[in-house]
């Protein structure tokens, strides 16, 4: 099936935001610089989780994951896109949609918000059984089965949809191989493959956005008994913007895999995959680690010993 396929279609087309032409030069400004400040963020986090002793916590391990998926999937779908847009060709082949469907682990990324969120629960509610509740090998069996479910939901839509006939047509009405927006180029019945992503995106995004609600709930609980007027605001504040990234990435996902096939439209849902890809991606390190005092006193010690490394070295010369 899949040798036929490949005689057939060698490239598929992306249609982009070919019918709004005006807006295709913002566009690529925006994502470009949201792609900067993502690799940036994401970078600068998992760097001095590595190298500040300090962070060798279970969140930090948790967020450094995150930050790895967030890097792995901007860069699958937005460097396509932003060389698209300077090539002007639009194209990719075959095994290249393959491989973009493959790396897009959004069940990835529900796991690890779910496991960020109670992890947070745990250390403000039971602040003395933390260590051994979010012990170092249950953070590394969170991580990988994480990545494995990712893996294994993503493999499975991503077989599914194409080892179906797609007749000749290429021209996919997206700026990415998305899953539905290549579904629609299959020429048989989709109901099978449409059940089967349906299926994992009740399993995954209801059920993540429930156990974060209900640990924030918790949270909020516990913050409401702190006495300080300023220690509760800030707590707040912080429940507030992790709720608002979760809302966020978990609204764009939802409202693309749950809706019904006949509400919207496919430009409102290429702006959608615009938000979740470069917004999402991009907030991330900076609501949950970069406002941290502890990430900032990591930032600032690292590049001290880097200034202080340079000038050992030029003084040396």
């Amino acid at each position: 099936m899949v040798k036929t396929k490949l005689t057939v279609i060698s490239n598929f087309i992306f249609l982009g935001f070919i019918h709004y032409p005006k807006a295709e030069s913002p566009i690529f400004e925006l994502h470009w610089l949201m792609y900067l400040v993502t690799l940036l963020g994401n970078i600068i986090l998992i760097s001095i989780t590595i190298l500040d002793s300090c962070l060798h916590t279970p969140m930090y391990f948790l967020l450094s994951n995150l930050s790895f998926l967030d890097i792995w999937y901007t860069s699958s779908v937005l460097t396509v896109m932003l060389a698209d847009f300077i090539s002007g060709k639009n194209t990719i082949s075959f095994p290249g949609c393959a491989t973009q469907m493959s790396l897009a682990m959004g069940s990835t990324e529900c796991v690890l918000l779910s496991m960020i969120a109670y992890d947070r629960y745990v250390a403000i509610s039971n602040p003395w059984k933390y260590p051994i509740i979010m012990n170092k090998k249950v953070c590394v069996q969170v991580a990988a089965g994480s990545w494995v479910t990712g893996s294994l939901t993503t493999l499975v839509e991503t077989m599914s949809v194409l080892h179906q006939p797609l007749c000749g047509n290429s021209i996919i009405d997206h700026f990415t191989c998305e899953i539905l927006a290549v579904l629609k180029l299959v020429c048989v019945g989709t109901s099978k493959v449409q059940l089967i992503t349906l299926v994992i995106s009740v399993f995954l995004l209801p059920v993540s956005v429930l156990l974060i609600c209900i640990s924030h709930v918790f949270i909020l609980c516990n913050i409401l008994r702190i006495t300080s007027v300023d220690g509760r605001s800030k707590a707040i504040s912080t429940c507030a913007a992790h709720l608002t990234v979760v809302g966020l990435s978990s609204g764009t996902c939802l409202s693309t895999y749950l809706k019904p096939s006949a509400v919207g439209s496919q430009e409102i849902d290429k702006f959608i995959a615009l938000v979740y890809a470069g917004l999402t991606s991009m907030l991330n390190p900076i609501i949950y680690s970069l406002r941290n005092k502890e990430v900032k006193a990591a930032v600032k010690k690292l590049l001290s010993r880097n200034a202080l490394c340079a000038l050992l070295i030029h003084s040396t010369k």
